[in-house]
């Protein structure tokens, strides 16, 4: 009897460990990454502060993004962190409100500043010299006022209805029993918003690159003037001076002189063409990587939300949901990095901070 005891004890204590290592791992992996987050985007903020460069009604919404997703960070993930590990909620429905409230909030915040951003580069490349005016901090502030205002209507709906179902006190979620309130919050929260980021970014490319090319043409029509006039020049030059005596060795290093300026113009138009293709490639390369991030992030954890919601019959694993809510999160952590590495102002901003050498 003891030794069948102790055999049922070693198998539990397996059992127990096999269990325990790999919550382990997931809870070191988690708060890893929520330290990340919140350290890049107090990178990104702090820099925008004291960097008197980066000043700018443009850079405005970027700190404010970082600020939401600083928000994430460190009122969402923690939480989130704990729960997993728990397997159950411990802190009651109270907190359990706030929390939800605030990553509803938040997260939603996060994705309408990309349309925002988005809108105001639109805007920017499309109409420059009138929303130059119009691209003030107040503008800026203004455009920062609607998208807090916009997600705090967008959560509020889902947070209300979660309080006319009934909870358990060990569950910490929002089941959106009925299908108005799951295409409300899904649509509202993520669907319009990839659209318009969809639809703006489109637009922005086209512009640019219609833009990229108009100046390659213009450059190169008044690099192709000048040559027809300095050939002309040179021309006439050796047209007078056959109807005169012999040449000197001075027309002739004129001449050499001219010739050689047209082929140095003519390497200098060609550089420009390179360089304006290179900025084209550049910009495909930040709007695929803006979109790309955004889309790979969230678009699986609404789908599932508007799978799941409206599917009864359909069944998701705890596992598979918590993976999907961080990986919507990890958006959050890859917004900074996307919106300020190919900036050599922030580059420059994050050495000096990094160095400790703050130049205002």
């Amino acid at each position: 009897m003891d030794i069948e005891n102790l055999t049922d004890y070693n198998c539990t204590s397996e059992h127990l460990q096999k269990g325990i290592t790999p919550k382990i791992l997931i809870s070191l992996t988690l708060s890893i990454l929520t330290l990340m987050t919140t350290a890049i985007n107090s990178l990104v903020i702090a820099a925008i502060i004291v960097t008197r460069k980066l000043h700018h009604p443009a850079n405005y919404l970027i700190c404010s993004l970082a600020v939401t997703d600083f928000l994430v960070a460190v009122l969402v993930m923690p939480f989130s962190i704990m729960y997993i590990m728990k397997e159950t909620w411990i802190m009651g429905q109270a907190i359990c409100d706030i929390w939800l409230s605030v990553d509803i909030t938040c997260c939603t915040c996060s994705i309408l500043h990309l349309s925002a951003i988005a809108l105001d580069r639109y805007r920017a490349i499309t109409d420059a010299v009138e929303y130059a005016r119009k691209r003030t901090p107040k503008h800026a502030a203004f455009m920062i006022a609607v998208v807090w205002i916009i997600s705090i209507f967008i959560s509020m709906p889902p947070l209300f209805w979660r309080h006319q179902a009934l909870n358990k006190e060990d569950e910490c979620i929002i089941k959106h029993d009925h299908i108005v309130f799951t295409i409300y919050s899904t649509f509202g929260a993520f669907y319009i918003p990839l659209a318009l980021i969809l639809i703006l970014y489109y637009k922005i490319y086209k512009a640019a690159k219609t833009l990229y090319h108009k100046r390659s043409v213009s450059r190169v029509e008044r690099e192709q003037n000048g040559q027809v006039l300095l050939d002309a020049t040179t021309t006439l030059c050796i047209a007078e001076k056959s109807f005169s005596d012999h040449s000197t060795d001075f027309d002739k290093i004129h001449i050499t002189v001219r010739n050689a300026r047209v082929e140095m113009k003519q390497e200098k138009a060609y550089r420009k063409q390179k360089i304006s293709s290179t900025r084209e490639r550049k910009a495909a390369t930040t709007l695929g990587l803006i979109l790309g991030a955004f889309v790979i992030c969230w678009l699986p954890f609404f789908v599932k939300e508007v799978i799941v919601n409206i599917c009864e019959s359909c069944y998701i694993s705890d596992d598979m949901s918590n993976f999907l809510t961080w990986l919507g999160y990890l958006n959050s952590l890859i917004n900074p990095l996307i919106y300020t590495i190919f900036n050599e102002d922030f580059k420059k901003a994050f050495q000096k901070l990094m160095r400790c050498r703050h130049y205002l």
